[in-house]
């Protein structure tokens, strides 16, 4: 017998109860956001994401497309402006209508500040901002002066083909808007993802997607803040969430394991984007050759690592896809060190739902290789 259009759909996903009829349009900003959710929406639907991979979370241009993402989005979810600072006045004029969720801002999660220091002052982690417990337990009343939009409360509206089309040209127009004119992104050279010639290197390190801890926790958030725009995939949601948060576990145990024998130091980052990952896998780095990732350390700086990685013993430099390899070589020479080509936004891994336990073992493996 012939299966429904309907049964078969269900059937290919795998999710024999689960609703396709109202599932919220959502965009995410970097490639680690869009797994996290990707994973909650496994079986349901696909996120946008805003900030494709290669391209700088601070400085990326956005295309037309990305824009359309945002402006046809119920619910956002991104790091914040303390890493995509260009993205706050798009997120506010475009996604005015969605429900907008800035993970570093949420309670419950690990906070660091900003390190200091060419070879990093120490820090006492057990003193960092949030972690309340029990905020993903309460998420759901955070929400509730949040009303869900006419367009999601009048199905009707989505018959009318040619109003929908009128909507969506009016949609791409709006978004046109925000293409920068000096071009977009695709041969760009680097991302450059945090710093910035503003930037001060004060203030709350944004790399916070590197803990496992708040990347579990980002999962619960999702899932009850989906469940809110799609009650009938609201089981879905949280056993996703669920398995996700146990897939991480296991990462972590991976991991870990291979860590062991960078637990007394002995490596030096390229700029510092890790400290949210060696806080959770007991690690210290030695120090930073880049104060931020948007310009060239000082001529003093070079002097000074060098310095540190004389003095602490350095085995091992972590360098990043974009950075000039002769800066490091620069870095190294004399010391016998050996160094490793690692990426917090894990540029080159596939996208979807597998994307950050798969980022976590990358970094993981990456690191133990350099040993």
């Amino acid at each position: 017998m012939l299966k429904t259009p309907l049964t078969s759909v269900a059937a290919l996903m795998g999710f024999a109860g689960v609703s396709l009829a109202d599932v919220p349009k959502v965009a995410t900003d970097i490639a680690p956001v869009h797994g996290l959710v990707a994973r909650v929406m496994q079986g349901v639907g696909e996120p946008d994401m805003v900030v494709p991979a290669g391209a700088s979370p601070h400085h990326h241009s956005m295309r037309p497309s990305e824009a359309l993402a945002l402006s046809r989005a119920d619910v956002v979810f991104w790091m914040g402006e303390a890493l995509t600072p260009w993205l706050e006045g798009a997120v506010e004029e475009l996604a005015k209508d969605a429900h907008v969720v800035e993970l570093l801002e949420l309670e419950g999660g690990l906070a660091l500040p900003f390190r200091e220091g060419v070879g990093f002052e120490a820090h006492d982690h057990g003193e960092e901002e949030g972690h309340d417990d029990d905020h993903h337990d309460d998420h759901g009343d955070d929400h509730d002066d949040h009303e869900k939009h006419d367009d999601h409360d009048d199905h009707a509206e989505h018959d009318d083909h040619d109003d929908h089309d009128h909507e969506e040209h009016a949609e791409a127009e709006h978004a046109h808007e925000y293409e920068h004119e000096e071009g977009h992104d695709d041969d760009h050279e680097g991302h450059d993802h945090g710093g910035h010639e503003g930037h001060d290197h004060e203030g709350l390190d944004p790399h916070a997607w590197l803990s496992p801890e708040n990347a579990k926790l980002w999962l619960d958030v999702i899932a009850a803040e989906l469940s809110e725009h799609d009650a009938e995939n609201a089981a879905t949601y949280a056993a996703n969430a669920a398995a996700g948060k146990q897939e991480i576990e296991a990462a972590k145990a991976e991991v870990l394991t291979g860590l062991e024998p960078l637990r007394s130091g002995g490596f030096v980052v390229f700029h510092d984007a890790y400290q949210y990952f060696e806080h959770s896998f007991g690690l210290q780095a030695a120090g930073a050759i880049s104060l931020g990732d948007a310009s060239d350390p000082s001529p003093a700086r070079i002097a000074e690592i060098q310095q540190v990685v004389k003095d602490k013993q350095v085995s091992c430099v972590f360098s990043e896809p974009q950075f000039n390899p002769d800066m490091v070589a620069t870095v190294l020479e004399g010391s016998g060190a050996k160094t490793v080509v690692i990426d917090p936004l894990g540029t080159g891994l596939e996208l979807g739902a597998g994307f950050y336990p798969a980022l976590l073992k990358e970094l993981g493996a990456a690191m133990a290789d350099c040993h």
